[in-house]
């Protein structure tokens, strides 16, 4: 049973909270912003959230209408969550949280990150600057999952499924993260076999270079 207390404040920023401002409420969004999961695909992404805290916070966004449940046809037959058109929405919310977070001097940027935040940190540091004359479309093969991420016109889209493409990217979410933010170096993980380009060629080592870390903010006390 939910636990869950109201601000009771007129505030809409306060009611929104009520509605996804509970601890993992906003990661369970974010790990169904690509598509629907099933309970285990979203366990997947959420291994620090015991069972029955995903349950319940999945339990709460249904009741307000943030999530809805869906039974796929046969021969599958098994039960996914999904967001509403509604729940969608909080898509530029997550997004601006996790720039927002992303220039904090205390975020580890070491930390685990599932494969769905992975995707979605690309849609919220892309640099259409670092991408100036670069019309590609890629294959994304990360652990069990693929994607497929077009960047032209200084625009980037990445969906999930897999889909014709100019280039074949296959990595481990680990190492894609440590690539991109953490300081590995491309080559040597392609030497070592940890990234696998199909072909290896400028375009496709250019896309690690397309989502920058935003500059940390001051720390308290800098006068800036």
């Amino acid at each position: 049973m939910s636990t869950k207390r109201s601000y009771a404040d007129g505030c809409a920023a306060a009611h929104a909270l009520d509605l996804v401002g509970e601890r993992w409420a906003l990661l369970v969004v974010r790990e169904l912003l690509l598509g629907p999961k099933r309970f285990s695909g979203l366990r997947r992404g959420l291994p620090g959230a015991a069972p029955n805290v995903v349950a319940q916070r999945l339990r709460d966004l249904e009741a307000a209408g943030v999530v809805r449940r869906r039974t796929l046809p046969p021969p599958v037959a098994s039960q996914v969550y999904e967001l509403t058109t509604w729940g969608l929405e909080l898509e530029p919310v997550v997004r601006a949280l996790g720039r927002w977070g992303s220039r904090s001097p205390g975020m580890d940027h070491d930390a685990p990150l599932s494969v769905d935040a992975l995707v979605l940190a690309m849609r919220t540091l892309f640099a259409p600057a670092r991408a100036a004359g670069l019309d590609a479309t890629y294959a994304l093969r990360v652990d069990d999952d693929a994607f497929t991420a077009t960047v032209g016109g200084g625009e980037f889209r990445i969906v999930r499924g897999a889909g014709p493409a100019d280039v074949a990217v296959t990595a481990a979410g680990t190492v894609l993260n440590e690539v991109i933010w953490g300081g590995q170096d491309l080559g040597a993980a392609v030497d070592d076999g940890l990234v696998r380009l199909d072909p290896d060629t400028e375009t496709a080592r250019r896309f690690f270079d397309l989502f920058p870390l935003p500059e940390p903010a001051a720390p308290a006390g800098s006068g800036r």
